[in-house]
């Protein structure tokens, strides 16, 4: 670039922020600056406020820079690790630390920063010089805060008496030695082997030692001071992500990947490089990985996660919007390393030249070896460089990370002129025929190939015609759909038109429709079809990119037909979030449900995707994760892949893993304002949520509330943070937190309704009661109507002992011996008040919940079963489910077998009829004929077992 005429092209207001930023400066040093310097000075303070800020507070800076014309040398990464060692061994504790490391790196970057942006560095040299940068402050503050340490923690040693060192993996760009100006940087902390410190006033275990000793570092390198930030740290790429330990052995570390990890892993230990290692300690790595990560055989299998993860990002296109994106959005930097890693999960295991980290080394392996051409290599390398230049210099202008282009036109020019361009038009011009070429690539690499176009015959007239002149009843008989439809087809077509849609989502529309009328044809019910269609497709009409997805996908069509037809409430939940509309996609996934411990892994991974300080997003995300699950569910609900206990389990499962995420992300923003409790040991919380009712049962229904009740440990002190509070004001803030993220209504709905009056003292009590006061109250002052709530109680979150403490509560509690008669009088009574006011049913209708004979007198003879015997059978205190309970009671002849039978059946026909009442739109009263007749035995039972004496 050159500065002199960059300077000539600065619009008006670049000229008066560079001038804004020079007043700032050492004004005798302005003075002694040659010509051609003091014009590359203008440039860069122009181009980027963010070295005009640094200069500003260092004038030795502006000195070496422009007046020595330090500017002018290239290489100087070899020496930051010296140079950084030296100044940080002059500090004597972490507060003089972290100036030292933000004053060093934002030297460095400023450095980087006018190199580049006066065109003085290629993008190699920016890359390298920004992830060495990076490499020497990870490096430096570890072995700083060791020394630092030693004389009260020790130095960490194997059994065998070797020392240990903190080992940290550089992921993405990080490790792919291409860090761009501004980014996140990406960790993983492992250390070599289990053992001791050694040498320090306290000896602690190795993990412990290496955790506390991680939890410094990044405090040290992403704290924001006076000085600034260092880097902004990102650690939930870790196994287990956010739930799992901060630094674990290397052991664990390969029987996770080896038993645990998953295939986006995988894509992401392609770039794992250890930051500072020791010798030897690379290659340790790389043999740990290497059978995870590259298969030995050509990993064909790698193709079907390409393709989910291909639908992830398409996904992701559509929620976020970004076509002005140039990482994210389509043939942004994203698809070029997706093309690259996919080639070397699927080839590494045979070519060891397609291992790097780095991407376009192994992108010119690709084309050595033939698996790509010339012209596709040609593409992606040439608009990957002029991306990640145009990335660099848009974070450059503030360091900010960012990687959508400007709206604003003074910053389009800056952009403009930082990249050479004469225009903002010239350079978009040539960022849009670069993504064109990588998204060619990209859909060639990874799409799906397009099927021949289906013979549709008439339909498309039937959609399109303007004649008036069309038979249309006639024509849709032919085609073997309802003659009826036709004049709801031309409401529908004369309503469309009224709305926004654009020429693309036209087009799109007229294509997608004939589609949609065949498949109808092959369903049948084709005019109720057309109804539940057209409520989906109306809030996608102005979405184009959803219509497009209906199109292409012969698949996700065949799926939203088919659910349509199986229940309206599906079709309700597509036309309410079309969101949920991605999940057809992959009709192999629609159908299966995670398994029980699939949820919560599946959440963490799903919120991996979100910042962690946009509680919005986060927020958003947990609706959007609840509702795609539920859909899966009720997919396999109606096409009788799961049972009815079984739709339960999963909906419970579901529930529970949000829960566990929510009080998470509740303690996460709650401990960051107030530290935590004192009193807690290391990774405890000392709290639990008690789920009762429904979700309690294990008998999670479409829609369902949930029951829950708070507990806390109930330790005296005060937390630990910025903004101390006493304990238990610290529990009541996270509990009022936890049921902010499930009430708030976002653009997804609330998460669930919640429903608290279970908890001790009901809606006047505390919403986070102590354990010992809840044991208070449950043995002392508890109604018999709670002890039957108690009966479907069990934690669904807490820590171990707390856990384990309210079990033995409940077991003591449900065991208590208790007078028959009054028992029995005890729970008719209240059986009574429901019946008179919930039962909405009459003489012609039939409430199968709260009817005689239905669902709640099943779980009330099921409570009194467990109050009245638990004493003699401690089995019935073991189990929350109804089911396993009345099994329970039968293994203890407290019912006879027929008696058992009666009521299970019973019990689950009716859950079941419920169920597919809910999915078909209709859950209110059946008609007394429809009342199962099993519900007079049911009410006979009742009256034996209650009613009658003795």
């Amino acid at each position: 670039m050159n500065s002199l005429a960059t300077e000539s092209k600065l619009s008006p207001s670049l000229q008066q922020q560079a001038q804004r930023l020079q007043e700032r400066l050492d004004s005798e040093l302005l003075e002694a600056l040659a010509a051609p310097e003091r014009s590359a000075l203008q440039a860069v303070l122009a181009l980027s406020e963010f070295a005009g800020q640094v200069l500003a507070r260092d004038p030795a800076l502006l000195q070496h820079l422009f007046v020595d014309k330090a500017l002018y040398q290239a290489e100087r990464a070899q020496g930051y690790d010296a140079a950084l060692s030296q100044l940080l061994g002059q500090c004597a504790d972490e507060a003089s630390a972290s100036a030292t490391l933000r004053r060093f790196r934002n030297a460095e970057m400023c450095h980087i920063a006018a190199r580049d942006l006066l065109g003085l560095a290629s993008l190699d040299e920016s890359l390298h010089h920004l992830s060495r940068l990076a490499e020497a402050c990870i490096g430096a503050t570890r072995d700083f805060l060791v020394t630092l340490q030693a004389p009260q923690w020790g130095r960490p040693f194997s059994a065998e008496g070797q020392e240990q060192s903190l080992m940290i993996l550089g992921m993405g760009k990080l490790g792919g030695g291409e860090l761009n100006f501004s980014s996140d940087i990406d960790l993983i902390f492992c250390y070599p082997e289990h053992g001791q410190t050694q040498g320090g006033r306290r000896e602690l275990d190795n993990q412990q030692y290496f955790i506390r000793l991680g939890q410094k570092l990044i405090n040290l390198l992403s704290q924001t001071t006076v000085e600034g930030f260092c880097y902004r740290v990102d650690m939930r790429l870790r196994p287990f992500g956010e739930a799992g330990p901060l630094v674990i052995s290397m052991a664990a570390m390969e029987d996770y990947y080896q038993e645990q990890g998953r295939e986006w892993e995988r894509y992401a230990m392609v770039k794992a490089r250890l930051m500072a290692p020791l010798a030897g300690q690379q290659a340790q790595l790389d043999q740990l990985l290497r059978p995870f990560v590259y298969r030995r055989y050509l990993d064909y299998s790698a193709i079907d996660a390409l393709r989910r993860m291909k639908q992830l990002i398409e996904t992701q296109l559509r929620r976020q919007a970004v076509a002005d994106n140039i990482k994210l959005g389509p043939g942004g930097i994203r698809e070029v390393e997706f093309v690259v890693q996919s080639h070397q999960l699927i080839r590494g295991g045979r070519e060891p030249g397609l291992r790097g980290p780095a991407l376009l080394p192994a992108l010119a392996e690709l084309d050595r070896l033939g698996l790509i051409s010339h012209v596709d290599r040609q593409a992606l390398e040439s608009g990957y460089r002029l991306l990640r230049e145009v990335e660099n210099r848009l974070q450059a202008q503030g360091d900010k990370q960012t990687q959508r282009l400007p709206d604003d036109e003074s910053d389009r020019l800056r952009l403009a002129l930082a990249m050479g361009y004469d225009s903002a038009e010239a350079l978009w011009q040539g960022i849009a025929e670069a993504m064109a070429g990588i998204h060619r690539v990209f859909r060639d690499t990874v799409g799906d190939a397009p099927g021949e176009e289906q013979d549709l015959g008439p339909l498309p007239l039937l959609w399109q015609d303007d004649s008036g002149t069309l038979d249309g009843p006639q024509l849709l008989e032919e085609q073997g759909l309802d003659p009826e439809l036709w004049p709801r087809l031309q409401q529908a077509r004369a309503e469309f038109a009224k709305r926004r849609i654009g020429p693309r989502g036209r087009e799109t529309l007229d294509k997608l429709v004939p589609y949609l009328l065949q498949e109808l044809a092959r369903q049948g019910q084709s005019l109720m079809l057309w109804t539940r269609l057209e409520s989906v497709l109306t809030p996608i009409l102005t979405r184009t990119t959803y219509l497009e997805l209906l199109l292409e996908k012969e698949g996700a069509r065949r799926q939203l037909i088919t659910l349509c037809a199986a229940s309206p409430w599906i079709t309700e939940q597509l036309a309410r979030y079309p969101i949920l509309l991605d999940e057809l996609i992959d009709p192999v996934a629609l159908y299966q449900p995670l398994p029980a411990d699939g949820y919560g892994a599946e959440l963490r991974e799903f919120m991996l995707r979100v910042p962690e300080e946009d509680l919005e997003q986060q927020m958003e995300a947990l609706r959007q994760f609840k509702q795609a699950q539920q859909l899966r569910i009720a997919a396999a609900d109606v096409t009788r892949v799961l049972p009815v206990m079984k739709v339960s389990d999963h909906l419970s499962w579901l529930a529970e893993a949000i829960v566990e995420k929510a009080v998470d992300l509740a303690w996460q923003q709650i401990s960051q304002r107030h530290g935590v409790p004192a009193g807690l040991e290391q990774d405890q919380r000392g709290f639990a949520v008690i789920a009762y009712g429904k979700l309690g049962g294990l008998e999670l229904g479409y829609g369902s509330d949930l029951d829950l009740v708070f507990l806390h440990q109930g330790l005296a002190g005060e937390t630990n943070g910025p903004k101390p509070i006493d304990n238990g004001h610290f529990y009541i803030k996270l509990a009022q937190r936890i049921l902010h993220l499930f009430a708030t209504r976002t653009p997804s709905g609330v998460l669930y309704e919640v429903d608290m009056r279970l908890r001790p003292s009901g809606s006047s009590g505390l919403l986070v009661s102590p354990i010992e006061g809840f044991e208070r109250y449950q043995q002392e002052d508890a109604w018999t109507w709670e002890h039957q709530a108690l009966v479907r109680a069990r934690c669904i979150y807490g820590d171990d002992a707390l856990a384990g403490r309210f079990g033995r509560l409940r077991r003591q509690v449900l065991c208590r011996s208790r007078d028959p008669a009054e028992l029995r009088e005890q729970v008719v009574t209240m059986r009574a008040k429901m019946r008179d006011h919930l039962d909405k049913g009459n003489a012609e209708r039939f409430d199968m919940k709260q009817g005689l004979g239905g669902i709640t007198d099943i779980e009330f003879i099921t409570q009194y079963l467990v109050l009245a015997y638990a004493r003699e059978a401690s089995s019935l205190a073991t189990w929350s489910d109804n089911v396993r309970i009345l099994e329970s009671a039968l293994m203890a002849d407290k019912l006879e077998p027929n008696q058992a039978d009666l009521l299970i059946q019973t019990y689950i026909d009716l859950r079941n009829t419920n169920h597919h009442r809910v999915l078909a739109g209709d859950s209110g009263p059946i008609p007394m004929a429809e009342r199962p007749q099993r519900c007079d035995a049911v009410a006979q039972l009742w009256q034996e077992l209650l009613l009658s004496e003795g």
